[in-house]
């Protein structure tokens, strides 16, 4: 034990000997990793999100577009929807026997970015949320807000207790800066506790919400505001199947037979992974760049050390120093540069994606976080010592394989 902190010793000072150099190493492995980190953090977590948004959800229906753009939507509410579609067609689809649950969702409204969303109280057992504070909305014109948003809304600078009874007026658009519906204020109710999903970025209300808010202000006389109401519209549903024989028939059914598009969640997520991992792919592919120009660099160091330090290596030889120690000598600088690198290199992936997160959350997107910590990053390390040791793999040979008189010959 002793021995082998005699050896770290000097191996640290000799790896500092030439701090360009060292630094250079240091960085091409630090960045490599980082890279590495953040590749694991970020796809982990979308596919996580991704997972857990669209547990239970079987089928999206919505207007004709884009069937991506629709579960982006309706699903994930990180996109525009494509439009809305009529309630009647809803509620037709909702008598299907093939069909178990249905959750209508009004979209078009959001509050300093969050967007308001209008549906029922089965859309918050769906994702088994409960309030923290106060209850769901009961009547029109009263809010639930998400976690997030009620965090980062902070009406009033209050604590999420304090939000109940705090009253708000939505916008129209769901980027905010639009018209301002400043005739129907909404009321909140309640703040949901933190669930890990989409409920946490969205304010929730009934549907019947939604609909007071847009009649009353394109009715002029009460006989336009019953037409609107007879032709009540919503912007996505949510369809859970009964049977598992719907998922073969009854997309095919609303598409061709319906003025109505159908999605279906895992065919369309699986295409956007597939776009994404290209992505990821290039950083990855960047990262095992960095990582292999570091071990030529860590190489050529090491390489060059061991002619520079003949003098050096003959000495210990001569004070009885085995072969073995002198190589380890070269192997001990090189787990230092894996060391130090690997701490630099997560601490540095860890906030590229906290930095990405907040980036993503200031434009309402998917959650990401760096202060997350996977199980599958041990893979950081260890790759870093790997190519670390294989780049110190001839050098320490060479000075295993030296002679003594060759050594005091040269030196």
């Amino acid at each position: 034990m002793k021995t082998i902190a005699q050896l770290a010793r000097l191996s640290w000072r000799y790896l500092w000997s030439r701090p360009l150099a060292t630094a250079l190493n240091l960085l091409l492995l630090t960045l490599g990793l980082a890279a590495i980190t953040l590749v694991l953090l970020v796809a982990t977590q979308i596919d996580r999100a991704f997972e857990r948004d669209l547990r239970g959800i079987d089928l999206v229906v919505g207007a004709k577009g884009s069937p991506l753009q629709l579960i982006l939507a309706g699903v994930f509410h990180i996109d525009v929807p494509t439009g809305n579609i009529p309630l009647a067609e809803v509620q037709r689809l909702q008598a299907h026997p093939m069909v178990e649950q249905v959750i209508p969702l009004s979209l078009g409204d959001s509050y300093l970015g969050h967007r308001i969303v209008g549906t029922e109280p089965t859309y918050v057992a769906h994702y088994a949320a409960t309030p923290a504070h106060g209850r769901l909305w009961q009547q029109p014109m009263e809010a639930v807000l998400g976690a997030s948003a009620a965090q980062a809304l902070a009406l009033g600078g209050q604590g999420d207790a304090r939000l109940l009874g705090a009253q708000f007026v939505g916008s129209h658009g769901l980027g905010g800066g639009g018209h301002a519906h400043g005739d129907h204020p909404y009321t909140v109710t309640g703040v949901l506790a933190p669930c890990g999903c989409v409920l946490d970025r969205l304010i929730l209300t009934g549907t019947e919400s939604v609909w007071q808010v847009h009649e009353s202000g394109h009715a002029d006389t009460p006989d336009d505001l019953q037409a609107l109401r007879e032709e009540r519209e919503v912007t996505v549903a949510l369809l859970r199947y009964r049977t598992p024989l719907a998922a073969v028939t009854l997309p095919r059914l609303i598409n061709s037979d319906t003025a109505l598009q159908a999605a279906a969640p895992a065919m369309e997520i699986t295409r956007l992974l597939r776009l994404l991992g290209v992505g990821a792919d290039v950083l990855r592919a960047f990262g095992a760049v960095l990582l292999v120009v570091a071990a030529l660099s860590v190489f050529i160091a090491l390489w060059n050390a061991v002619r520079e330090r003949r003098a050096d290596l003959a000495m210990l030889r001569m004070l009885g120093a085995p072969p073995r120690r002198v190589a380890g000598l070269l192997w001990c600088e090189a787990l230092w540069l894996a060391l130090l690198a690997t701490g630099l290199g997560l601490l540095l992936g860890h906030a590229l994606a906290e930095l990405m997160g907040y980036l993503l959350q200031a434009q309402g997107l998917l959650p990401v976080t760096g202060r997350l910590w996977l199980a599958t990053e041990w893979l950081v390390p260890a790759l870093a010592t790997g190519v670390a040791l294989l780049a110190a793999l001839l050098p320490a040979l060479q000075a295993y394989r030296a002679d003594v008189a060759e050594l005091l010959a040269h030196a």
